[in-house]
Protein backbone atom coordinates (compact mmCIF):
# COMPACT_ATOMS: atom_id res chain seq x y z
CA UNK A 1 0.00 0.00 0.00
CA UNK A 2 1.12 3.64 -0.72
CA UNK A 3 1.19 5.87 2.31
CA UNK A 4 -0.96 8.26 -0.12
CA UNK A 5 -3.75 5.92 -0.50
CA UNK A 6 -4.08 6.23 3.87
CA UNK A 7 -6.43 9.48 5.34
CA UNK A 8 -2.93 11.42 6.09
CA UNK A 9 -3.12 15.06 5.60
CA UNK A 10 -1.37 16.72 2.60
CA UNK A 11 1.48 18.13 4.84
CA UNK A 12 2.45 14.90 6.19
CA UNK A 13 2.59 12.92 2.58
CA UNK A 14 4.57 16.07 1.38
CA UNK A 15 7.22 15.50 4.34
CA UNK A 16 6.89 11.41 3.45
CA UNK A 17 7.61 12.18 -0.08
CA UNK A 18 10.76 14.66 0.60
CA UNK A 19 11.96 11.70 2.65
CA UNK A 20 11.85 9.30 -0.48
CA UNK A 21 8.98 7.28 1.87
CA UNK A 22 6.52 6.01 -0.63
CA UNK A 23 5.32 2.19 0.10
CA UNK A 24 4.17 1.40 3.44
CA UNK A 25 5.54 -1.75 5.49
CA UNK A 26 2.84 -4.37 7.02
CA UNK A 27 2.75 -2.76 10.33
CA UNK A 28 2.24 0.58 8.82
CA UNK A 29 -0.80 -0.67 6.62
CA UNK A 30 -2.13 -2.68 9.49
CA UNK A 31 -1.73 0.42 12.27
CA UNK A 32 -2.09 3.67 11.06
CA UNK A 33 -5.80 3.04 10.23
CA UNK A 34 -6.36 1.94 13.63
CA UNK A 35 -4.79 4.59 15.36
CA UNK A 36 -6.37 7.39 12.73
CA UNK A 37 -9.58 6.28 13.99
CA UNK A 38 -8.56 7.15 17.76
CA UNK A 39 -8.41 3.20 18.79
CA UNK A 40 -5.83 1.76 21.57
CA UNK A 41 -3.78 -1.13 19.64
CA UNK A 42 -0.99 -3.34 20.98
CA UNK A 43 1.51 -4.22 18.08
CA UNK A 44 3.48 -7.00 17.93
CA UNK A 45 6.53 -6.00 15.60
CA UNK A 46 10.20 -6.31 15.77
CA UNK A 47 13.59 -4.64 14.17
CA UNK A 48 13.39 -3.57 10.85
CA UNK A 49 9.08 -3.32 10.05
CA UNK A 50 8.95 0.37 10.57
CA UNK A 51 7.12 0.57 13.66
CA UNK A 52 7.89 4.02 14.40
CA UNK A 53 6.12 5.41 11.43
CA UNK A 54 3.44 3.62 12.42
CA UNK A 55 2.77 5.02 15.48
CA UNK A 56 4.48 8.78 14.63
CA UNK A 57 2.71 9.48 11.65
CA UNK A 58 -0.75 9.00 12.35
CA UNK A 59 0.02 11.11 15.34
CA UNK A 60 1.51 13.64 13.57
CA UNK A 61 -1.19 13.70 11.34
CA UNK A 62 -3.91 13.97 13.96
CA UNK A 63 -2.15 16.93 15.78
CA UNK A 64 -1.45 18.90 12.28
CA UNK A 65 -5.08 18.96 11.86
CA UNK A 66 -5.46 21.24 14.88
CA UNK A 67 -8.00 21.08 17.92
CA UNK A 68 -5.66 20.29 20.20
CA UNK A 69 -4.36 22.56 23.57
CA UNK A 70 -1.63 24.74 22.47
CA UNK A 71 1.23 25.24 24.66
CA UNK A 72 0.69 21.80 26.36
CA UNK A 73 1.82 17.92 25.92
CA UNK A 74 0.03 16.21 23.18
CA UNK A 75 2.09 13.10 23.44
CA UNK A 76 4.04 11.04 24.95
CA UNK A 77 6.68 8.40 23.75
CA UNK A 78 8.17 6.00 26.06
CA UNK A 79 11.57 4.81 25.20
CA UNK A 80 13.79 1.77 26.65
CA UNK A 81 16.58 3.90 25.71
CA UNK A 82 18.06 6.84 25.17
CA UNK A 83 19.50 5.75 22.12
CA UNK A 84 16.02 4.99 20.75
CA UNK A 85 14.27 8.34 21.93
CA UNK A 86 16.99 10.01 19.92
CA UNK A 87 16.26 7.87 16.99
CA UNK A 88 12.39 8.41 17.40
CA UNK A 89 13.12 12.03 17.68
CA UNK A 90 15.16 12.68 14.94
CA UNK A 91 12.26 10.48 12.64
CA UNK A 92 9.72 13.19 14.23
CA UNK A 93 11.93 16.07 12.98
CA UNK A 94 12.02 14.34 9.31
CA UNK A 95 8.53 14.05 9.18
CA UNK A 96 7.02 17.15 10.70
CA UNK A 97 9.31 19.22 7.85
CA UNK A 98 5.86 20.64 6.63
CA UNK A 99 4.26 21.04 10.21
CA UNK A 100 4.34 23.22 12.71
CA UNK A 101 4.74 20.26 15.28
CA UNK A 102 7.49 20.79 18.24
CA UNK A 103 8.79 17.52 19.86
CA UNK A 104 11.67 17.46 22.53
CA UNK A 105 13.78 14.08 23.98
CA UNK A 106 14.09 13.33 27.72
CA UNK A 107 16.69 11.02 28.55
CA UNK A 108 19.58 10.58 31.27
CA UNK A 109 23.27 10.73 30.83
CA UNK A 110 23.33 14.70 30.22
CA UNK A 111 24.97 17.30 31.84
CA UNK A 112 23.12 20.08 33.48
CA UNK A 113 22.92 22.43 30.44
CA UNK A 114 21.30 19.64 28.81
CA UNK A 115 19.12 18.87 31.57
CA UNK A 116 17.96 21.90 31.61
CA UNK A 117 17.02 22.84 27.74
CA UNK A 118 14.62 19.17 28.35
CA UNK A 119 12.92 20.70 31.43
CA UNK A 120 12.42 24.13 29.42
CA UNK A 121 11.09 22.14 26.86
CA UNK A 122 8.50 20.15 28.80
CA UNK A 123 7.57 23.57 30.87
CA UNK A 124 6.96 24.97 27.04
CA UNK A 125 4.69 22.30 25.94
CA UNK A 126 5.97 20.60 23.14
CA UNK A 127 3.82 19.11 21.52
CA UNK A 128 5.71 15.80 21.34
CA UNK A 129 7.57 14.47 24.39
CA UNK A 130 9.82 11.37 23.76
CA UNK A 131 11.34 10.27 27.15
CA UNK A 132 12.78 7.30 28.81
CA UNK A 133 10.95 6.04 32.34
CA UNK A 134 13.44 7.06 34.52
CA UNK A 135 14.19 10.64 33.61
CA UNK A 136 10.61 11.27 33.08
CA UNK A 137 9.61 10.36 36.30
CA UNK A 138 12.54 12.96 37.51
CA UNK A 139 11.06 15.62 35.58
CA UNK A 140 7.58 14.52 36.63
CA UNK A 141 9.13 14.21 40.68
CA UNK A 142 10.25 17.91 40.02
CA UNK A 143 6.87 19.36 39.54
CA UNK A 144 8.16 20.59 35.93
CA UNK A 145 6.05 18.75 33.41
CA UNK A 146 2.44 18.10 33.15
CA UNK A 147 0.88 15.46 31.62
CA UNK A 148 -2.67 16.13 31.93
CA UNK A 149 -3.36 17.28 28.43
CA UNK A 150 -1.84 14.43 26.58
CA UNK A 151 -3.98 12.87 23.96
CA UNK A 152 -1.53 9.97 23.02
CA UNK A 153 0.77 8.00 24.79
CA UNK A 154 3.17 5.21 23.19
CA UNK A 155 4.89 2.28 24.87
CA UNK A 156 7.81 1.43 22.53
CA UNK A 157 9.68 -1.82 23.09
CA UNK A 158 7.39 -2.26 26.08
CA UNK A 159 9.07 -5.84 26.96
CA UNK A 160 12.70 -4.13 26.52
CA UNK A 161 11.36 -1.83 29.21
CA UNK A 162 9.75 -4.66 31.73
CA UNK A 163 13.36 -6.11 31.33
CA UNK A 164 14.68 -2.79 32.27
CA UNK A 165 12.68 -2.91 35.41
CA UNK A 166 10.32 -0.22 34.03
CA UNK A 167 6.93 -1.52 35.18
CA UNK A 168 6.28 0.56 37.95
CA UNK A 169 7.73 3.86 36.62
CA UNK A 170 5.58 2.82 33.22
CA UNK A 171 2.47 2.97 35.58
CA UNK A 172 3.62 5.81 37.92
CA UNK A 173 3.97 7.79 34.46
CA UNK A 174 0.25 6.58 33.62
CA UNK A 175 -1.62 7.85 36.47
CA UNK A 176 -0.82 11.40 35.44
CA UNK A 177 -2.66 11.02 32.06
CA UNK A 178 -6.01 11.58 31.53
CA UNK A 179 -8.07 8.62 31.33
CA UNK A 180 -9.44 9.71 27.84
CA UNK A 181 -5.46 9.40 26.39
CA UNK A 182 -5.15 6.95 23.40
CA UNK A 183 -2.78 4.26 24.20
CA UNK A 184 -0.40 2.19 21.49
CA UNK A 185 1.75 -0.20 22.91
CA UNK A 186 4.72 -2.30 20.53
CA UNK A 187 5.99 -5.45 21.57
CA UNK A 188 8.74 -7.37 20.16
CA UNK A 189 7.32 -10.13 22.24
CA UNK A 190 4.09 -10.43 24.76
CA UNK A 191 5.24 -12.40 27.82
CA UNK A 192 2.91 -12.57 30.46
CA UNK A 193 3.93 -9.45 32.30
CA UNK A 194 3.43 -7.19 28.96
CA UNK A 195 -0.32 -9.11 28.40
CA UNK A 196 -1.29 -7.75 32.13
CA UNK A 197 0.03 -4.39 31.80
CA UNK A 198 -1.63 -4.16 28.47
CA UNK A 199 -4.99 -4.96 30.14
CA UNK A 200 -4.16 -2.46 32.61
CA UNK A 201 -3.70 0.48 30.59
CA UNK A 202 -5.04 -0.17 26.90
CA UNK A 203 -9.22 0.07 26.35
CA UNK A 204 -10.51 -2.45 23.91
CA UNK A 205 -7.61 -2.65 21.77
CA UNK A 206 -7.11 -3.47 18.23
CA UNK A 207 -4.42 -6.15 18.16
CA UNK A 208 -1.59 -5.87 15.20
CA UNK A 209 0.56 -8.61 14.14
CA UNK A 210 3.13 -9.14 11.64
CA UNK A 211 5.17 -12.46 10.99
CA UNK A 212 8.54 -12.80 13.44
CA UNK A 213 11.18 -12.31 10.76
CA UNK A 214 14.09 -14.53 10.40
CA UNK A 215 17.70 -13.35 9.30
CA UNK A 216 18.12 -13.50 5.37
CA UNK A 217 20.02 -16.16 3.75
CA UNK A 218 22.22 -14.01 2.78
CA UNK A 219 23.75 -13.90 6.41
CA UNK A 220 26.04 -16.97 6.80
CA UNK A 221 25.90 -18.20 10.16
CA UNK A 222 28.16 -20.67 11.84
CA UNK A 223 29.44 -21.49 15.50
CA UNK A 224 32.08 -22.50 17.30
CA UNK A 225 31.34 -25.24 20.23
CA UNK A 226 33.96 -24.81 22.51
CA UNK A 227 34.79 -23.97 26.32
CA UNK A 228 34.20 -20.19 28.04
CA UNK A 229 38.64 -20.27 27.89
CA UNK A 230 39.09 -20.94 24.19
CA UNK A 231 36.83 -18.41 22.92
CA UNK A 232 38.94 -15.33 23.55
CA UNK A 233 42.30 -17.83 21.65
CA UNK A 234 40.00 -18.54 18.39
CA UNK A 235 38.64 -15.26 18.31
CA UNK A 236 41.93 -13.27 18.19
CA UNK A 237 43.33 -16.21 15.93
CA UNK A 238 40.45 -15.25 13.74
CA UNK A 239 41.31 -11.67 14.04
CA UNK A 240 45.04 -12.46 12.87
CA UNK A 241 43.73 -14.70 9.81
CA UNK A 242 42.00 -12.24 8.52
CA UNK A 243 42.19 -8.11 9.71
CA UNK A 244 38.74 -7.45 11.09
CA UNK A 245 36.74 -3.91 9.79
CA UNK A 246 33.64 -3.35 10.38
CA UNK A 247 33.51 -5.60 13.11
CA UNK A 248 30.36 -5.71 16.17
CA UNK A 249 31.43 -8.21 18.74
CA UNK A 250 28.57 -9.09 21.43
CA UNK A 251 29.09 -10.32 25.07
CA UNK A 252 26.32 -10.55 27.73
CA UNK A 253 26.72 -8.37 30.08
CA UNK A 254 28.99 -4.53 30.26
CA UNK A 255 31.63 -6.25 32.86
CA UNK A 256 32.36 -8.76 29.96
CA UNK A 257 32.39 -5.87 27.44
CA UNK A 258 35.18 -4.35 29.24
CA UNK A 259 37.19 -7.49 29.63
CA UNK A 260 36.99 -8.00 25.99
CA UNK A 261 37.68 -4.39 25.04
CA UNK A 262 41.02 -4.35 26.96
CA UNK A 263 41.88 -7.80 26.30
CA UNK A 264 42.01 -6.92 22.64
CA UNK A 265 43.18 -3.35 23.25
CA UNK A 266 46.05 -5.52 24.79
CA UNK A 267 46.62 -7.18 21.72
CA UNK A 268 46.90 -4.34 19.78
CA UNK A 269 43.58 -4.44 17.89
CA UNK A 270 41.70 -1.06 17.30
CA UNK A 271 38.77 -1.56 19.35
CA UNK A 272 36.48 0.42 21.34
CA UNK A 273 33.45 -0.51 24.06
CA UNK A 274 30.10 0.26 23.94
CA UNK A 275 28.06 -0.10 27.34
CA UNK A 276 25.59 2.03 29.34
CA UNK A 277 28.41 2.68 32.08
CA UNK A 278 29.82 5.36 29.18
CA UNK A 279 28.60 8.89 29.77
CA UNK A 280 26.37 9.90 26.55
CA UNK A 281 28.79 12.10 24.65
CA UNK A 282 31.69 9.59 24.82
CA UNK A 283 28.93 6.99 23.39
CA UNK A 284 28.04 9.08 20.59
CA UNK A 285 31.65 9.70 20.42
CA UNK A 286 32.40 5.89 19.90
CA UNK A 287 29.44 5.50 17.62
CA UNK A 288 30.75 8.19 15.36
CA UNK A 289 34.10 6.76 15.66
CA UNK A 290 33.11 3.36 14.18
CA UNK A 291 30.46 4.97 11.44
CA UNK A 292 33.55 6.84 10.13
CA UNK A 293 35.58 3.84 10.29
CA UNK A 294 38.31 5.39 12.53
CA UNK A 295 37.61 2.03 14.96
CA UNK A 296 37.48 -1.47 13.20
CA UNK A 297 35.78 -3.78 16.30
CA UNK A 298 32.84 -2.50 18.16
CA UNK A 299 32.69 -4.43 21.42
CA UNK A 300 29.20 -3.99 22.82
CA UNK A 301 26.36 -5.11 25.29
CA UNK A 302 22.33 -5.89 23.22
CA UNK A 303 22.31 -2.00 23.59
CA UNK A 304 23.75 -1.80 20.37
CA UNK A 305 21.51 -4.62 18.73
CA UNK A 306 18.39 -2.96 18.20
CA UNK A 307 18.65 1.02 17.62
CA UNK A 308 21.92 1.64 16.00
CA UNK A 309 21.83 2.11 11.70
CA UNK A 310 24.93 1.45 10.13
CA UNK A 311 24.90 -0.36 6.89
CA UNK A 312 28.13 -1.70 6.29
CA UNK A 313 28.66 -4.05 9.35
CA UNK A 314 31.02 -7.05 8.11
CA UNK A 315 30.49 -9.19 10.51
CA UNK A 316 28.96 -10.29 13.77
CA UNK A 317 30.47 -12.38 16.65
CA UNK A 318 28.51 -13.25 19.21
CA UNK A 319 31.06 -13.76 22.33
CA UNK A 320 28.18 -14.85 24.63
CA UNK A 321 24.85 -15.79 23.46
CA UNK A 322 22.03 -13.46 23.91
CA UNK A 323 19.04 -13.69 26.49
CA UNK A 324 16.39 -15.09 23.55
CA UNK A 325 16.15 -16.09 20.02
CA UNK A 326 14.91 -13.06 18.62
CA UNK A 327 17.85 -10.94 20.24
CA UNK A 328 20.04 -13.25 18.15
CA UNK A 329 18.36 -12.52 14.98
CA UNK A 330 18.42 -8.54 16.03
CA UNK A 331 21.55 -8.90 16.56
CA UNK A 332 22.94 -10.69 13.45
CA UNK A 333 20.82 -8.54 11.32
CA UNK A 334 23.40 -5.69 11.95
CA UNK A 335 24.93 -7.61 8.87
CA UNK A 336 24.04 -8.48 5.27
CA UNK A 337 22.53 -4.03 5.03
CA UNK A 338 25.45 -2.86 2.81
CA UNK A 339 25.38 -2.49 -1.21
CA UNK A 340 25.71 -6.37 -1.53
CA UNK A 341 23.50 -7.50 0.87
CA UNK A 342 26.02 -10.37 2.41
CA UNK A 343 27.07 -10.70 5.94
CA UNK A 344 29.02 -13.39 7.88
CA UNK A 345 27.84 -14.07 11.96
CA UNK A 346 29.83 -16.29 14.01
CA UNK A 347 28.66 -17.36 17.53
CA UNK A 348 30.77 -18.81 20.19
CA UNK A 349 29.09 -21.31 22.23
CA UNK A 350 29.85 -22.24 25.66
CA UNK A 351 28.87 -25.88 27.24
CA UNK A 352 25.95 -24.35 29.59
CA UNK A 353 25.20 -22.21 26.19
CA UNK A 354 24.48 -25.13 24.31
CA UNK A 355 20.52 -25.69 24.86
CA UNK A 356 19.86 -21.88 24.43
CA UNK A 357 21.62 -22.27 21.02
CA UNK A 358 19.82 -25.59 20.15
CA UNK A 359 16.54 -23.43 20.99
CA UNK A 360 17.79 -20.28 18.37
CA UNK A 361 18.37 -23.73 15.55
CA UNK A 362 14.95 -24.27 16.42
CA UNK A 363 13.56 -20.97 16.34
CA UNK A 364 15.38 -20.36 13.02
CA UNK A 365 14.09 -24.21 11.41
CA UNK A 366 17.54 -24.50 10.23
CA UNK A 367 21.18 -26.64 11.59
CA UNK A 368 23.98 -23.84 12.32
CA UNK A 369 27.36 -24.91 10.32
CA UNK A 370 29.59 -25.44 13.76
CA UNK A 371 33.36 -25.21 12.85
CA UNK A 372 36.05 -27.54 13.45
CA UNK A 373 38.12 -25.96 16.38
CA UNK A 374 41.84 -26.34 15.64
CA UNK A 375 43.74 -29.01 17.82
CA UNK A 376 46.47 -26.54 18.61
CA UNK A 377 43.35 -25.04 21.01
CA UNK A 378 42.88 -27.71 22.88
CA UNK A 379 40.09 -30.06 22.92
CA UNK A 380 36.73 -29.05 22.38
CA UNK A 381 33.45 -30.15 24.07
CA UNK A 382 30.93 -31.83 22.15
CA UNK A 383 27.48 -30.84 21.13
CA UNK A 384 25.10 -32.13 23.43
CA UNK A 385 22.55 -29.98 23.48
CA UNK A 386 19.81 -31.95 25.33
CA UNK A 387 22.24 -33.15 27.92
CA UNK A 388 23.70 -29.55 28.54
CA UNK A 389 20.55 -28.14 28.59
CA UNK A 390 20.03 -28.54 32.81
CA UNK A 391 22.85 -26.74 33.31
CA UNK A 392 21.11 -23.32 32.57
CA UNK A 393 18.10 -24.38 34.59
CA UNK A 394 17.86 -21.30 37.24
CA UNK A 395 20.25 -19.01 35.16
CA UNK A 396 17.46 -17.93 32.94
CA UNK A 397 16.71 -19.81 29.38
CA UNK A 398 14.26 -19.05 26.47
CA UNK A 399 11.39 -21.54 27.79
CA UNK A 400 11.13 -19.83 31.21
CA UNK A 401 11.68 -16.21 29.63
CA UNK A 402 14.17 -14.27 31.13
CA UNK A 403 17.16 -14.74 34.49
CA UNK A 404 15.83 -15.00 37.64
CA UNK A 405 18.94 -13.43 38.78
CA UNK A 406 18.33 -10.33 37.93
CA UNK A 407 18.48 -7.90 34.88
CA UNK A 408 21.32 -5.84 33.47
CA UNK A 409 20.78 -1.92 32.27
CA UNK A 410 21.84 -2.99 29.14
CA UNK A 411 18.97 -4.27 26.60
CA UNK A 412 18.17 -4.05 23.27
CA UNK A 413 16.31 -1.32 21.73
CA UNK A 414 13.84 -2.29 18.56
CA UNK A 415 14.84 0.15 16.21
CA UNK A 416 15.55 0.70 12.23
CA UNK A 417 15.24 3.13 10.01
CA UNK A 418 11.89 3.00 8.03
CA UNK A 419 12.20 0.55 4.62
CA UNK A 420 12.66 3.08 1.93
CA UNK A 421 11.46 2.18 -1.63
Amino acid sequence: MRFEELKLEEAVLDGLDAMNFQETTPIQELSIPFILEGKDIIGYAQTGTGKTAAYVLPIINQLSKGGYPQDAINAVIMSPTRELAQQIDQQIEGFTYYVPISAVAVYGGTDGIAYSQQERGLQMGADIVIATPGRLISHLNMGSVDLSHASFFVLDEADRMLDMGFYDDIMQIYKHLPPTCQVIMFSATMPPKIRTMAKTILKNPEEVQVAISRPPDSIIQSAYICYDSQKLPILTHLFHESHAQRVIIFSSSKMKVKELDASLKRIGFNVQAMHSDLEQPVREQVMKDFKNKHVDILVATDVVARGIDITDINLIINFDLPNDPEDYVHRIGRTARGTNGEGLAITFVGVKEQGKFKEIETFLGKTIYKIPIDASFGEAPAYEPEKNRSMARGRGNYSSGRSKTGRSKDRPTNQRRTNRK
